[in-house]
């Protein structure tokens, strides 16, 4: 396990059994079995933990939806696939969801809040880009409605997951939120975002990824993994990047290796954006 991983993990424990306040650096370098130097290699401070604590869960949310919603499913089965990935994912991160949800002091934290903002619109992306590919031109005055929709299913039905024992059919739960978002796609009549709310809506999901952050997520990367195909793609990514040679279909293949090992899903997702593919 990487270390920065295994701080994210003990200190998530800690958090959870006494809060985030209540707990120092020297109680999760304790529960790790590291030295304090070694922790502040990783991490310059507790408030940097939690920044790349949320980066870490929303990174891997936002990489399991976009690879449903482009993926190879049909049109039959792909908003029960969304569901699903979603509601899994909550299930899956129930313990760390629990924590940022009770601790109103991450509430105040500015960098935080902007973090949790940008994920949203990629999100937004991503379901808007899935309604596009189901019905097309049908939901040309209604698209945003619908996606403000199904991010309402979300929000809610998580708190099933989060904050209840009980047991849950994820499977049926997919189900019954997929016919009712077909429903309200095709019977929606009197949008609520009207065509000239659009653009501000539209705007924060058509955001570029910036060249500066992606080369500096690169390199990070190449840093700290061994010598393997992977690397040697990233390496290759950022040449492009820097000065551009290869064809699409090139850049296409390097970011596929990415996507074949999970560590490496949110580097894909990025550079796959930033080249447009």
């Amino acid at each position: 396990m990487l270390k920065k991983q295994l701080i994210m993990e003990k200190a998530l424990e800690l958090f959870s059994e006494q809060g985030f306040e209540a707990t120092s650096v020297q109680q999760i370098t304790e529960r790790c079995g590291i030295s304090k130097g070694a922790f502040y290699l990783s991490f310059k401070t507790k408030d940097e933990l939690v920044i790349s604590m949320v980066d870490y869960y929303l990174q891997q949310f936002i990489t399991d939806v976009d690879r449903v919603v482009r993926g190879a499913y049909n049109k039959e089965t792909v908003l029960v696939e969304f569901y699903k990935s979603i509601f899994q994912a909550f299930k899956d991160h129930s313990a760390s969801a629990r924590v940022f949800f009770n601790e109103k002091v991450f509430l105040t934290k500015k960098e935080l809040f902007h973090k949790i903002t940008a994920y949203e619109a990629e999100m937004s992306k991503s379901i808007l880009y899935m309604l596009e590919q189901l019905y097309q031109d049908q939901l040309q005055e209604t698209k945003y409605d619908v996606m403000y929709c199904i991010k309402g299913f979300m929000k809610s039905y998580a708190e099933l997951f989060i904050f209840s024992d009980m047991p849950l059919d994820l499977e049926q739960l997919a189900k019954s939120l997929a016919e009712k978002t077909d429903i309200i796609a095709h019977h929606t009549t009197i949008p609520f975002i009207t065509a000239d709310l659009v653009p501000f809506i539209a705007k924060p999901c058509e955001q570029d990824v910036p060249k500066d952050a992606l080369l500096q997520l690169l390199e990070q990367n190449i840093n700290h993994t061994e010598d393997s195909i992977e690397k040697e793609s990233i390496e290759l990514l950022k040449q492009e990047i820097e000065n551009p040679t290869y064809g699409k279909a090139i850049i296409k293949g390097l970011i596929e290796n990415l996507r074949l090992d999970p560590a490496y899903h949110w580097i894909a997702y990025v550079t796959a954006k930033y080249f447009n593919i």
